[in-house]
């Protein structure tokens, strides 16, 4: 990206952490492909997702087992840091009910490389809260 508004990294922000809770396919297919460009690749947890078909099915794993199940919602912690080309932030998943709802049950500071047009190339998830009992 050859210039990053605080526009633009808001609304790359506000759509990246949306996609990993949208409960429609078509529409969290269609949000990883204006997300991710077509050879972006997400790294997490010693795991490689690579293209749009392998994101997707990464999302959509992820959304169900997490979002979709009703146990956690996606948040993230308002601070975002932007260095030219990488985004920085810190994605949670936050208990949906229950005694502990709203509090962290999981934590990752996630390091994007955007392309020229603001696409993510890289997506790089680095654990620094596990789920307990992991």
């Amino acid at each position: 990206m050859q210039q990053t508004t605080a526009t633009d990294v808001d609304r790359i922000v506000q759509r990246y952490v949306a996609v990993w809770s949208e409960p429609d396919a078509k529409v969290r297919r269609d949000d990883v492909v204006r997300l991710w460009a077509g050879d972006g690749v997400e790294y997490v947890e010693g795991a490689q997702f690579r293209g749009h078909d392998g994101l997707v099915d990464r999302v959509a794993e992820a959304y169900g087992l997490f979002v979709g199940s009703g146990d956690y919602r996606v948040s993230h912690d308002g601070h975002v840091t932007v260095h030219g080309d990488i985004v920085v932030l810190t994605i949670r998943l936050e208990y949906a009910g229950g005694p502990q709802a709203g509090e962290v049950a999981w934590a990752a500071r996630v390091f994007l490389l955007l392309d020229a047009d603001g696409r993510i190339l890289q997506d790089y998830h680095l654990t620094v809260q596990p789920l307990p009992g992991t």
